[in-house]
């Protein structure tokens, strides 16, 4: 550690350039990262709220769940097997408000269930999104295909789909607007396996997750910016310490020859790895962090602790593997041979 810390100050500059590109390499990721989890709870928060289950879908639906219509039999011999399941319907769809003013919601509606908001006919709750829209409880608003119109009482967090707020309404009020008879889907909770249903498909919460188009596009497009730039900080520590070794194969011979274990110096390597890596992360997540907690209230940003916590564990694993792989010609180097090359 002491041989490390006296290379370390010996070349200030070097290192420094290599913690700065790590800096940046590391926030840019942390900001990629919040901006991903951000996203998929802006656009599946419904869902992803959910404890453990399987939705089931009808089978000839091919995977899209507006096409997909459960019979009503099907329906009711499931909920009366699992009483805690629900028969649920989404919609994309539309509110006028006193002033004439449009607001895109996603309508959902389900039977009696813990797992959705019960709704009576001619009431709507609405995602707490719509409140910071000036709408208030108490607001009558109404919608081009229902007759009747829709009280707002009350508000809830965190309820979206497909980057739209959620609204709460009652089922025969949703039938009345889509001129439909059956629901979409059907979701029982606490399933480890799921059931076989004849004429149903089945998808756990992960996999209903990816049936939303714009679900999976998102964040199959992040997470691969992510991990790539996870790469680059891994190829970064290994050019940065195979470019030191190589100017340095004078000085790790005469090392050898005066005993010094090929262990050591990897010890040494490692644990400049570990500094600059550190520093370079206590800063990146200290600054995402207040980006977190500063960021834009419209912008759809969360970076959790656990996720900072597992991108910095990665971080430090892929400098460990990178300047692993830089120092494999230390453990070549041959006392005699380097000190006879005059590389110092």
């Amino acid at each position: 550690m002491n041989m490390a810390w006296k290379e370390i100050k010996k070349s200030k500059m070097r290192f420094a350039i290599l913690g700065s590109i790590i800096f940046l390499v590391s926030f840019l990721t942390f900001i990629i990262s919040g901006l991903a989890n951000g996203l998929s709870q802006d656009n599946a928060a419904l869902i992803k709220d959910l404890p453990k289950g399987h939705f089931y879908m009808n089978a000839d639906a091919n995977e899209t769940y507006n096409l997909s219509k459960i019979d009503a039999s099907v329906q009711n011999t499931i909920l009366t097997e699992h009483p805690d399941a629900a028969a649920l319907s989404i919609q994309m769809g539309f509110l006028n408000d006193a002033e004439d003013k449009q607001h895109s919601v996603a309508f959902v509606t389900s039977t009696d269930s813990n797992l959705f908001e019960n709704v009576a006919p001619g009431e709507i709750v609405l995602d707490k999104t719509l409140e910071d829209d000036g709408l208030k409880v108490g607001d009558i608003l109404t919608n081009n295909q229902f007759k009747g119109e829709f009280k707002v009482t009350a508000f809830v967090d965190q309820k979206k789909y497909s980057h739209a707020p959620v609204a709460f309404i009652n089922m025969d009020n949703y039938k009345e607007i889509y001129g439909v008879k059956n629901m979409q889907l059907i979701f029982i909770p606490g399933q480890d396996q799921p059931q076989a249903i004849n004429g149903l498909d089945s998808f756990s919460n992960k996999d209903f997750l990816n049936t939303i188009a714009s679900y999976s596009a998102e964040q199959l497009s992040l997470n691969m910016i992510i991990w790539f730039l996870v790469a680059i900080s891994g190829m970064l520590f290994a050019i940065f310490f195979y470019m030191m070794n190589v100017q340095k194969i004078g000085l790790y011979g005469i090392l050898k020859a005066i005993g010094v274990k090929t262990s050591a110096l990897f010890r040494m390597m490692w644990s400049q790895m570990i500094f600059i890596t550190a520093i370079a992360l206590i800063l990146s997540i200290a600054l995402s962090q207040g980006f977190n907690m500063i960021a834009p209230k419209g912008m759809p940003f969360s970076l959790t602790l656990a996720t900072t916590i597992e991108l910095s564990i990665i971080f430090v694993i892929i400098g460990f593997i990178g300047a692993t792989l830089s120092g494999i010609q230390i453990k070549k180097v041959e006392p005699l041979q380097a000190i006879q090359q005059g590389e110092m």
